[in-house]
C-alpha cells in the first residue's frame, strides 16, 4: 500500500490505526488550517454517564479556522489537562491496563506542549509504540488538494466525529472487546480504551478495512 494521508488528531480512534497496519508510511498533513469539531483536538471515550468526548480548548477558538494547524496554540488557561485526567481515571483507573500506560501519557500532558500539533504528534508517536506499529512518519511540504492516487492513499477528513456510527471510526476496523462501561460494545472510541481494556494485545484487535469486520466478543 501506498503511504496514507491524515490530518493528526488527537488521541484517534482505532480506525485510525487499523488503516496503517498494510500502509508504508504515515504522512501527516501540516499545511492545513486548523477545522472545528473534528478529532483534531477531540477525542471520544466512554464513562458511565456513556460517551464523552475529551477536548484541547484552542486559543482565539473563535478565529482558529483560519490559523495553520502547526501553529495553533493550546488554551492553558483553561484547565484543560485536570480535566481530562481526572475523567480518564474515573473512566478506566479500574481497566487492567490503565496504569501500564498512565504514566507516559501524564508525562506529555505535564510537559504542556504550546502547540496542538506538537501535543498530538507526542500522542501519535506514544501510541504507535504501544500498539507496536514501527511506521516511518512523514510530513507534507506544501498544501495539495489532491495526490496520485498510486503514491498516497488520502484519509484526510475520512473520520469524523460528526458522523459515528456511520463514520468508519464505527464501522468495526476493530474486534470487540470487553470494555469497562456497558453491556454492548460503542465502537468509535478513541485508541486509548482499546489499550487500558487489553493491553500490549491491543494491536491484534484492528481489523484492516479489507476484512469482514469482527464485531464479537473475544474468546
Amino acid at each position: 500500500m501506498p503511504a496514507v494521508l491524515f490530518e493528526l488528531p488527537y488521541c484517534p480512534p482505532a480506525a485510525f490505526f487499523a488503516e496503517l497496519l498494510a500502509a508504508d508510511s504515515l504522512l501527516l498533513e501540516r499545511h492545513e488550517n486548523y477545522r472545528k469539531q473534528t478529532y483534531r483536538n477531540r477525542c471520544l471515550i466512554v464513562t458511565a454517564q456513556g460517551v464523552q468526548p475529551l477536548t484541547v480548548p484552542v486559543i482565539d477558538g473563535n478565529r482558529s479556522e483560519k490559523v495553520r494547524i502547526d501553529e495553533l496554540e493550546i488554551d492553558y488557561r483553561q484547565n484543560w489537562i485536570h480535566r481530562h485526567w481526572r475523567t480518564l481515571q474515573t473512566a478506566y483507573g479500574g481497566s487492567a491496563y490503565f496504569e501500564y500506560y498512565a504514566d507516559y501519557l501524564h508525562d506529555i500532558y505535564v510537559g504542556k506542549p504550546q502547540r496542538l500539533f506538537d501535543l498530538n504528534l507526542a500522542v501519535l508517536q506514544l501510541l504507535l509504540r504501544c500498539l507496536r506499529l514501527p511506521l516511518p512518519v512523514e510530513y507534507t511540504a506544501e498544501w495539495q488538494a489532491r495526490y496520485p492516487a498510486e503514491l498516497v492513499l488520502d484519509r484526510r477528513d475520512w473520520l469524523s466525529p460528526k458522523q459515528l456510527p456511520d463514520s468508519p471510526s464505527g464501522a468495526g476496523l476493530q474486534r470487540a472487546y470487553r470494555q469497562c462501561f456497558g453491556a454492548e460494545f460503542v465502537p468509535g472510541l478513541s485508541v486509548l480504551d482499546l489499550l487500558f481494556a487489553v493491553g500490549p494485545a491491543a494491536g491484534t484487535y484492528l481489523v484492516p478495512a479489507s476484512w469482514p469486520a469482527a464485531n464479537l466478543w473475544p474468546e
